[in-house]
């Protein structure tokens, strides 16, 4: 994937990948700004779940799960130490 703000690198769908993006906020990059660890799952139901259980723990929110262009369904959150998350499905 390359667009304008990402570049994305894969073996192919499904498997692990490595992308390289510039801070949504349009902010500098900084610790937890310009840095995120992102985990597919295989459902919209477990993103939501693992999305929920993340703020139960004292997580903060980034972005509600929902689809954000095509079939990419996604939840973002911040964990305790301010590293941003996120928890997706396609």
């Amino acid at each position: 994937m390359n667009m304008e703000t990402f570049i994305g690198w894969s073996a192919g769908p499904g498997k692990a990948s490595v992308a390289i993006s510039k801070p949504f906020n349009k902010e500098a990059a900084t610790v937890g700004n310009g840095m995120m660890v992102a985990l597919m799952v295989d459902s919209q139901e477990k993103v939501n779940t693992i999305y929920a259980k993340a703020l139960e723990l004292g997580g903060s929110d980034e972005g509600k799960p929902g689809l954000r262009g095509g079939s990419f369904y996604a939840g973002y959150f911040r964990d305790l130490d301010g590293n941003k998350l996120n928890i997706f499905t396609m």
